[in-house]
């Protein structure tokens, strides 16, 4: 079964907001749980706009299922990984002024560097996950860092959904049947909702796990939270 992770971080942009503790972000990270979801996961970013390092580290806490940590291998981030050791690390190549995550990695590029990176997190007892566009070379690559996942940038295929399903999805099938053969294990996330969750679940190999945010919060608004993250799962419950 495809795991649903929900990504707080806007959770955290709405309290910063007023500058007090409301909504309370570590009682959501349990709501969600209790609710279904099957791992928290948070993208600390250097100003800090939403999700604070202080907040990873109070998470570690009391997240019981699994704590998925994003972000750029700064030394800031890594420290703070260190610290905490999540469950698991992705590691996203976000310049510090990004609004959200835009691009994967050119593992061909910065192997060497990565491999680095991957081989540190993996010594503290982190599964490590790689951030990629659905390019065949770039997953290939990807191998020769040493990462346990790749997670498939989904934002084209969220974009291309609408007009032509079979076409939106056929890079990220085959980037994720080439992810199965070399070996790497594969998860998913970015502009994923709940009309074409299910299309991408059902017919993408392999798929482990799913982070969602933006519109699980959203979705949230109309449905509750506890109704919404039944309806995520509701999209992951069928087998590949």
């Amino acid at each position: 079964m495809t795991k649903l992770s929900v990504n707080i971080n806007k959770i955290a942009t709405l309290r910063n907001a007023r500058g007090h503790n409301r909504p309370d972000v570590l009682q959501v990270a349990r709501d969600c749980e209790r609710f279904g979801a099957e791992g928290i996961t948070v993208h600390p970013r250097p100003d800090e706009r939403h999700i604070r390092y202080q907040d990873v580290r109070d998470l570690r806490r009391i997240v019981t299922t699994e704590l998925n940590v994003e972000g750029n291998p700064t030394p800031d981030f890594l420290a703070l990984v260190h610290e905490v050791r999540p469950e698991q690390v992705t590691l996203v190549p976000d310049a510090p002024d990004a609004i959200t995550s835009n691009a994967g990695w050119d593992t061909v590029r910065h192997q060497i560097y990565l491999l680095g990176i991957v081989t540190e997190l993996k010594a503290i007892g982190c599964r490590v996950s790689i951030f990629l566009d659905p390019d065949l070379a770039m997953v290939k690559a990807a191998l020769g860092t040493g990462t346990d996942r790749i997670e498939l940038y989904t934002e084209a295929y969220a974009q291309q959904y609408p007009q032509n399903p079979a076409a939106a999805l056929a890079p990220y099938k085959a980037a994720a049947q080439l992810a199965r053969e070399l070996g790497l294990g594969l998860n998913a996330g970015h502009d994923l909702d709940l009309e074409n969750l299910a299309y991408l679940h059902l017919n993408l190999p392999g798929l482990q796990e799913v982070s969602i945010g933006h519109a699980l919060v959203c979705d949230a608004l109309y449905y509750g939270l506890e109704n919404t993250i039944q309806l995520y799962r509701r999209q992951l419950a069928s087998l590949n």
